[in-house]
Parts: C-alpha cells; structure tokens; sequence
C-alpha cells in the first residue's frame, strides 16, 4: 500500500527531475538560440509554433506567451497543416516547430511542405540527428536523460524543457523591444489584471459626488454634506483650494469631546494637509497609500483643483484586489 509518505517523495523525485532537465539546457544554448532570437526579432512576420501530441499543447502555450509580450504568433497543428492550414503561412513569417523524437510521420510529412515556402524553419527538438532537425535552419537542443515518468514515457521532462526554452524566447525578445508594464496592459485590458495595469483614479471618480464645505461651514451642515454624499468625509475648500478634511471619525471624536456643537465649524475639527493623488494616480497605487496610512478614503485634485474623493470601496468594486 502506498503510504503518504511514499507519495510525497515520488512528487519530490518527479520535481527534481524535472529541474535537472532545465538545468541542463543551460549547456545547449548556442549560436542557433541567438540566430533563432534574432530572426524572430527582425521579421516583419508572424512567429508560427506548431506540433503533434503533447508539443502541439506546448506550442499553443508558447504562441499565448509570445502573443501577450509582443511577438505576433499563430498556433498551426501539424497533422491540421496538412489539410489546409498551411493556408495561415505568408512570405515573412518565421516556423518554429516542436517534437521530442522530430522523427514522427505527421512531421516527416510536415517538413518537407514547410521548407517548400522558403521560411525559415526552426526545430525545438530532443533529437538533433532527427529528420526535423536536419530540414531545419536553426536547431535547439531540448535533449533529456529520461522522463521522469516511471516507465520513462510519458512526455514529462522533454514538454517542460520544451517549454522553458520557448520561455527563454520569449523574454529574450521582451528585452530586446523594451517590453514595459504599460506594453503588457495592452494586451492585458481584461479581468482583474488588466484593471490594476490600466484603471486610474479618474476612472473611478468620475460620476461620483464632490463633498465640500469651507472653514466656517457650521460642524452641522458639515455633517449633513457627508450624510449627503455618503462617502464618509467632506473636503474643506478655501479660495479654491483644499485646506482640509472632515471624517466620519473626526465627528465621532469631536462628539466625544464637546457638549455643544452650536459654535464650531469646520475649521475646528479638520485635519490639516490631507493625503492627495492625481486624477491619472494609477487605482493601485491609490490603493497602497490607502493600506500604508490606515485610511479609506483619498481626495483627488489636479494642480490644486479638487475633483473628487476616492472610496476605498470603489477600489474594491473593481475587483483588482
């Protein structure tokens, strides 16, 4: 019976043969990786990654990696090419086609169609004396020892050093265009990552309401403007610019330290000097000065014009935390 025990250091030795594997590409790369990354970088094509088996599922992997860091790419399957597909491939575009063995009939078939167009032509392969391997322009090395599946199989080792050298391509090329944040969010406009690389706090201020009163506001209409805006806080606005900021918890304290509200005003319980972001404050960044001071709410003002109060709740809202 296999006890937890046994489990966990099968799991263990299936890890650490698997970062071995990596670790050994190390030694393969070369001239054709640095040739591969060029030509790739240069072309005025499309990156096309095909496949059979468990290296199409890499490929498909590796054109989603590509794609969302600035290398157009196409998932083309090897045994669909034949069939039609081949109709993706234009004049300039770059082939990068993967297999462990490079000797597999659907590739066999595949190779001599593909160098029939006169792309370039690069294998991913664990075999370099293949016949992928010699129809190819550039070869790179993704040899493994063995798989770390018990009966030595199962594509393990060889798919995710497959994998780690399109990952290796990939951010190789990153470098080389100067890939930034900002670059990323273009093609990342959805779901909550695209929201913490794009959204701004004019994002969400824009239809929301502008609480403010002056320095001599009595304290009660001053709690009816918060009451008012629901947003827990009022700016304190002076020749136009913003002199300080009334609380939910500034009334609590106030209340809790006079009998009678009849004289004060707002200058009277206010906090001075009030933290401020820009409408163009990028929504995450808001966000971290609102978790490093403890508070919930920020106003928003340009070149001293106020526009707004950003609610820790519009921020949670949107889901990008």
């Amino acid at each position: 019976m296999i006890t937890k025990e046994n489990i966990l250091a099968i799991a263990k030795k299936t890890i650490l043969s698997e970062s071995e594997a990596i670790t050994k590409l190390i030694d393969f790369l070369d001239e054709n990786f640095y040739e591969a990354v060029q030509r790739i970088y240069e072309t005025k094509g499309r990156l096309i990654v095909t496949g059979i088996g468990k290296s199409a599922i890499i490929a498909q992997k590796m054109v989603a990696t590509f794609n969302s860091t600035g290398t157009p790419s196409m998932f083309l399957h090897a045994a669909e090419a034949i069939h039609g597909d081949l109709g993706m491939i234009q004049n300039d575009d770059i082939i990068i086609c993967i297999s462990k063995s490079g000797n597999s009939p659907e590739i066999k078939v595949l190779v001599p169609l593909l160098k029939r167009f006169g792309n370039t032509l690069i294998a991913i392969t664990g075999n370099t004396t293949s016949f992928l391997a010699k129809g190819s322009d550039l070869v790179l090395n993704t040899t493994v020892d063995t798989e770390a599946c018990p009966i030595n199989l199962a594509p393990t080792n060889s798919t995710t050093a497959q994998l780690v050298m399109g990952d290796a391509l990939a951010v190789c090329l990153m470098e080389m265009r100067d890939f930034k944040p900002e670059d990323f969010a273009v093609y990342h406009p959805g779901g909550a990552l695209g929201k913490k690389l794009l959204l701004r706090v004019k994002d969400m201020i824009e239809h929301s309401l502008k609480p403010a009163v002056t320095p001599e506001t009595s304290i009660k209409k001053a709690i009816f403007e918060i009451s008012e805006k629901r947003l827990g806080v009022t700016a304190v606005i002076e020749d136009n610019k913003i002199v300080g900021i009334i609380t939910d918890g500034d009334i609590r304290r106030m209340l809790n330290d006079v009998d009678t509200i009849a004289d004060l005003t707002a200058k009277d319980i206010m906090s001075k000097n009030p933290k401020v972001v820009s409408s163009e404050t990028m929504a995450v960044d808001a966000l971290n000065i609102l978790e490093d001071f403890s508070i919930t709410q920020l106003i928003v003002a340009d070149n001293g014009e106020y526009k707004g109060v950003l609610h820790l709740h519009d921020i949670l809202k949107e889901g990008i935390v």
